[in-house]
C-alpha cells in the first residue's frame, strides 16, 4: 500500500515544526528546492525515496518517520521499497524493507544520518550495491553491509532483483553502530 502523498506531507511539516525549522531552513539543510518542499508538505507532490531520504536525513529521522508505522511503498531512480517491519529501541530504529532493484537504473543514495548502516541480502538477481566508491556485487543468498552516512549505490545487473535490506539509524545520543569496526564489510 501506497501512503498518500497528504499524509507524508503532514508528517514533514510536523516534524519540521516540530523542530522549529522554517521550509527555508529545511530547504538548505536537505539540499531541496522550497517549492519542492512546498508542495511535499501540501501533498501535491508525490516524493520519491531519494526525496524522503533527503528530508528525513535533514530532520535527523529514520524515513518511516514520514511514511508512518504501517507497511508503506516508495520508489526511486533504480529502488522500489515496500516496509515490512519497524522496530525501536533505546539503541535505535531498525526499518526492513523488501526490496526490488530495476535492471537497468542504478540509484545513488545521498548519505543517511551519522552512524546509519544498511545491511542487504539478495532473494534474486545480482545487484552490486554499498558504498560509491567499493560496492559489492552480490548474487542470491549473498549478504552486504555497509555505511550508509556516505553516498551508497543500488544496480542491478541483468535483471531485477528482489532483496531484504535492514536500515538501522542509531538513536539519538547513540555511538554509531559498529564503531570502531572497518566498513563496508561482506556479511
Amino acid at each position: 500500500m501506497t501512503v498518500p502523498a497528504v499524509e507524508v506531507g503532514a508528517r514533514v511539516r510536523a516534524s519540521r515544526e516540530a523542530r522549529g525549522l522554517s521550509l527555508s531552513a529545511l530547504a538548505r539543510r536537505s539540499g531541496l528546492g522550497k517549492a519542492t518542499l512546498s508542495g511535499l508538505e501540501a501533498g501535491t507532490r508525490n516524493p520519491t525515496l531519494e526525496t524522503l531520504y533527503a528530508v528525513t536525513t535533514a530532520l535527523g529521522l529514520p524515513l518511516t518517520a514520514v511514511l508512518g508505522p504501517r507497511t508503506a511503498t516508495a520508489s526511486g531512480a533504480a529502488v522500489d521499497a515496500r516496509l515490512i517491519d519497524r522496530y525501536e529501541d533505546g539503541a535505535a530504529v531498525t526499518e526492513t524493507y523488501r526490496v526490488r532493484v530495476r535492471a537497468g537504473a542504478a540509484q545513488l543514495s545521498a548519505a543517511h544520518a551519522p552512524g546509519t548502516r544498511e545491511y542487504l541480502t539478495v532473494l534474486a538477481g545480482t545487484v552490486l550495491v554499498g558504498t560509491e566508491t567499493a560496492p559489492a556485487r552480490l548474487a542470491p543468498g549473498e549478504a552486504h553491509t555497509w555505511a550508509a552516512d556516505i553516498p551508497h549505490v543500488y544496480r542491478a545487473e541483468d535483471a531485477d532483483a528482489e532483496a531484504v535490506l535492514l536500515v538501522r539509524y542509531p538513536a539519538a545520543g547513540a555511538g554509531p553502530p559498529g564503531a570502531g569496526r572497518a566498513h563496508p564489510e561482506r556479511a
